[in-house]
Formats: structure tokens, sequence, C-alpha cells
């Protein structure tokens, strides 16, 4: 995460987030970082759909895809990029291998991460199949792919 906040810092850009299965996992990555202060705006973590509907998530998105989908991770990267006027927003959703009694449909292994370019009106997505392991190592495992992904991209 240093290289992602330093880059940041660099190129004078801003980051903000808004997580569900990662509960702020990748925003305290960000704010270990010294002078994080410098490029994140701001991190919401939206663990129930009400809540990423009031952030500005389409209810109808998560109606027609589900909320362990890519268009309401896309959705929640804009959403927060937009409210934030950050340069790039971070979306995750998904589940950590506990199927949700509320959405039967949906895979219980899998989440979605989407980063808006904002400058590039561009989602940079990705779907990660998550391990068998306990919760709390998912959730690292799930950072860790998305600091690679923004690595990539800032």
């Amino acid at each position: 995460m240093n290289e992602v906040v330093n880059k940041l810092i660099k190129s004078n850009k801003t980051i903000s987030t808004m997580e569900s299965c990662t509960g702020g996992s990748l925003v305290n990555e960000i704010t270990n970082v010294n002078d994080a202060s410098k490029i994140l705006k701001f991190s919401a973590v939206t663990y129930s759909n009400e809540f990423k509907i009031k952030m500005g998530v389409n209810a109808e998105t998560i109606k027609q895809y589900t909320v362990y989908s890519i268009e309401v991770a896309k959705e929640m990267s804009k959403v927060i990029s937009d409210f934030t006027n950050s340069d790039y927003g971070v979306g995750i959703t998904g589940q950590l291998k506990k199927s949700d009694e509320n959405n039967l449909v949906a895979n219980d292994n899998l989440v979605y991460v989407s980063i808006y370019d904002k400058s590039q009106d561009f989602y940079y997505t990705m779907t990660i199949e998550v391990l068998d392991l306990p919760r709390s190592e998912n959730k690292k495992y799930v950072v860790n792919r998305v600091i690679d992904l923004l690595k990539n991209i800032v």
C-alpha cells in the first residue's frame, strides 16, 4: 500500500472507498501509511443494502443483479468517487464463504471489486474467488488483490 499512496501523492490524486464484506480493511491499509491524509478523502463501510442505497447505489441495480454483483461494485465505486469528488473510487461487495439467507442465488465465495477512474470515466473490475480460510484471512487476501490492482492503475 505504501507504493499506491506514494504514487497518489506524487500525482496529486485522491481516493475514496465504499466497502461491504471487507468491512473497512482496505481503508485500514491506506491509513496505515504515513501521509495517507493527503490522498484519502472518505471511506464508507456500507454493510447493509439500506446504506448502499442511501449513499447512491440504485436500488433497482441491487434488485436486478443482487447486492453481490460486479454491477453493484461498479455503482459503489462511482458513487463514492462522485460523493467525495475523488479521482478514484473503490467499491467492494461480495461474500466471504458465508451464505446469505436473504440472497440465496448469489455465490457465497465471490467478491466483486470495482475501481472507478474519474478522469477516464472508466471502471477496472475483478472478481475474486475467496479461499477456504477464516473470514479475517479472506479479507486480507481480497485487500492484497485490490492493492495489486491499484498499483497497476494509479
